[in-house]
């Protein structure tokens, strides 16, 4: 009799993929598990493993009991329920925005709620938490609505960073100052503010759990519809799904789970863009996991490890009484850091340098009448800024403490006053010129020093040495500021030149490095005496309170040492920011012109934060006004910007230390009011 071969029973590709589905959530499941015990058994307290065995077991010391329960395990509990909640937050907004890096840090909703809890702390209203978590959820959801409006739903383009950098920095400016205008009213949300696990008791969790709960139903229940998304808006009309209405709600229950996770523990850094990225590879391999209905417990399973772990390596390395001070939401910063310059590297950059314009050149006549009212204005500014303060000046005061005839007291305001004026003018110069090369080198209308990270790195060297040798002169903090600088350059400028600057890579290394400064800054505040710290605060808000002429000497050098450069350069400078086969056919080194004015660039960036702290978006708006005006030829733009520069830092320091005398804000705090919407403007104009 013929026996004929048959074939294996083969398991379905469906079933073999809910299988292996099945297989990784047990496995995310039993690492969630892991870290949670391990995280229970840390801590101040001698209460280790086998204690906390007999705690959970009803045979431990009633001291050991009370430690587990009243801080450990709201703690761990805090860690799970935090992490899951942006990690399905992400993950939704990820879906809906088809955008890899769509995410509540991205989308600036922490820095919405954070700034609407400011508003709320210095009113000195006392809201219960539910009613506190209402007006974080507001907040959150106002600035992701502009943030998304300006990026375009389903883009996909790096726009969206952009417009959540520029959108978190105006709105933590805004925060900061009212954390220095009302620093006992908000004494302590600025550690809050970097996302801390610790709880005292259950009662936060347990107000906290149900809003997490009905954002997370109301995913799962438009989980169908937000599949759907994924194939397209035409296909997914066609198969009656309400594309705006979807995604519209998605996001405002994304929105929810932020904003439930900020009010329990503050805002704990890139968890929602780094959760659905690390399951993304999962569910290519696994296509149940494509489907939001498993793919966003999935993204919260790996959320709560991302949390729990970063909480668990932070006690691991740091001692336990210097761990206790350092919320979980820095170390997930730096992660989320790292994540993004490795994303940057790896990343298929589709979009090119900024398209090649033409040289516009204006008439001389235009030059110099714009060159001529600019001096004026600066000189008007000046002459305001000298004798406008706490203390009101007349000329002859100024002419007799020149001469040296002046009394005690009005040599005292202009001691202190001159110098501040100076140092005004000159970080202004220096920024805009820094934001021309920086512009010009790269072909990116929106690359500015602030946005790249170049002055965060800058920032992290001084805090760095002013945090650590209170005493450090201005020379020291100048070259602490430069060294700082120069690290963060090389990130940023190293990996963007691969491929020709190209402007997604360029902004993702940039915003990576910035997250990484700002994060190892807030490290060094929290850590740091509060003298220093508030020292450090009013520092990074560009104030130019407390300089002497001497703090001004290293950037007045450095400023002409730039000046000089930039128009002994300036018809090279019109080549390299043409294209990138002009200057090889005129036969210039393109790749050593471009280094020495990046290096240029840095060196002015990092004078100018020295003598007078952060400040941004000076970079960006000077250079831009300056092309608008004068046109694209550099032996113009450079003068221009360099005035408009000094006279937009100069303003802004004028306005923070006289509107609300003898409450002063720094110049930093004011050109983020203005640059903010200056910059979302421009991404405006570009998207149409």
């Amino acid at each position: 009799m013929a026996v004929t071969a048959t074939r294996p029973a083969t398991r379905p590709p469906a079933a073999a993929s809910r299988t292996g589905a099945a297989a990784v959530t047990a496995a995310m499941v039993l690492l969630v598990t892991a870290l949670a015990i391990v995280d229970l058994t840390q801590g101040t307290a001698d209460v280790g493993g086998p204690e906390v065995w007999k705690a959970l077991t009803g045979r431990s010391d009633p001291a050991d009991a009370s430690v587990l329960i009243a801080s450990r395990l709201p703690r761990m509990t805090a860690g799970l329920l935090v992490g899951a909640l942006l990690g399905m937050a992400g993950a939704a907004l990820q879906a809906v925005s088809r955008n890899v890096l769509a995410a509540p840090d991205t989308l600036a909703v922490n820095a919405g709620s954070y700034f609407a809890l400011g508003v709320i702390t210095v009113t000195g209203a006392s809201l219960p938490l539910l009613a506190s978590s209402g007006a974080a959820f507001l907040g959150g959801l106002a600035a992701a609505a502009v943030v998304l409006g300006l990026s375009g739903l389903g883009s996909g383009t790096v726009r969206l960073v952009l417009a959540g950098t520029a959108l978190t920095l105006g709105l933590t400016a805004l925060t900061d100052g009212l954390l220095l205008l009302f620093p006992r009213e908000t004494e302590g949300i600025y550690q809050w503010n970097q996302g801390s696990i610790a709880q005292h008791g259950f009662d936060g969790i347990l107000q906290v759990a149900p809003i997490g709960a009905a954002g997370l139903v109301g995913l799962l229940l438009l989980a169908r519809r937000v599949d759907a998304l994924a194939l397209g808006d035409d296909a997914a009309r066609g198969l009656g799904v309400p594309v705006r209405a979807t995604r519209v709600t998605a996001v405002v229950l994304a929105a929810l789970l932020s904003t439930a996770a900020v009010t329990l523990a503050g805002p704990v850094g890139f968890v929602g863009l780094c959760a659905p990225a690390l399951v993304r590879p999962l569910a290519r391999r696994f296509r149940a996991l494509a489907r939001s209905r498993a793919g966003l417990p999935a993204a919260g399973l790996t959320g709560a490890a991302l949390v729990l772990g970063s909480d668990v390596l932070l006690r691991a390395v740091v001692p336990a009484d210097v761990a206790v001070a350092v919320p979980t939401g820095v170390v997930t910063s730096l992660v989320g850091a790292l994540f993004l310059l490795v994303m940057a590297v790896r990343v298929r950059d589709t979009a090119g340098a900024a398209a090649t314009d033409r040289l516009r050149i204006r008439s001389r006549a235009v030059f110099l009448s714009t060159t001529a009212v600019l001096v004026a204005v600066l000189v008007g500014v000046v002459i305001t800024a000298v004798l406008v303060g706490d203390s009101k000046l007349l000329l002859g005061d100024v002419v007799n403490w020149a001469q040296g005839r002046a009394g005690r007291t009005v040599t005292f305001v202009l001691d202190t006053r001159v110098p501040r004026v100076t140092a005004a003018l000159l970080a202004g110069a220096a920024l805009a010129l820094a934001g021309t090369l920086v512009q010009s080198v790269t072909r990116n209308p929106l690359a500015e020093p602030g946005v790249l990270g170049v002055t965060g790195g800058a920032a992290f060297g001084a805090v760095l040495l002013v945090t650590t040798v209170p005493l450090a002169g201005t020379w020291s903090v100048a070259g602490a500021a430069f060294a700082g600088a120069a690290a963060a350059s090389v990130f940023v400028f190293g990996l963007a030149a691969r491929g020709g600057f190209r402007q997604n890579r360029l902004v993702l290394v940039g915003f990576g490095t910035h997250t990484a400064a700002a994060a190892l800054v807030s490290l060094l505040i929290i850590l740091t005496d509060p003298f220093n710290a508030t020292k450090a605060l009013t520092w990074l808000s560009g104030s130019t309170y407390g300089r002497s002429l001497s703090d001004a000497v290293p950037l007045a050098a450095v400023l002409v040492v730039g000046v000089a450069v930039a128009v002994a350069r300036r018809t090279e400078l019109d080549l390299v920011s043409l294209d990138e086969d002009t200057p090889r056919l005129l036969g210039l080194s393109l790749g050593r012109g471009r280094l020495g004015f990046l290096a240029l660039a840095v060196l002015l960036s990092a004078a100018a934060v020295a003598a007078a702290g952060t400040i941004g978006f000076v970079g960006l708006v000077a250079p831009h006004a300056a092309r608008a005006l004068v046109g694209r030829q550099h032996v113009r733009v450079v003068p221009v910007a360099m005035l408009l520069g000094a006279v937009l830092v100069c303003v802004a320091d004028l306005v923070g230390r006289t509107v609300i005398a003898p409450t002063q804000l720094g110049a930093g705090l004011m050109t983020a009011v203005i640059g903010t919407p200056y910059f979302l403007y421009l991404l405006i104009r570009g998207r149409r």
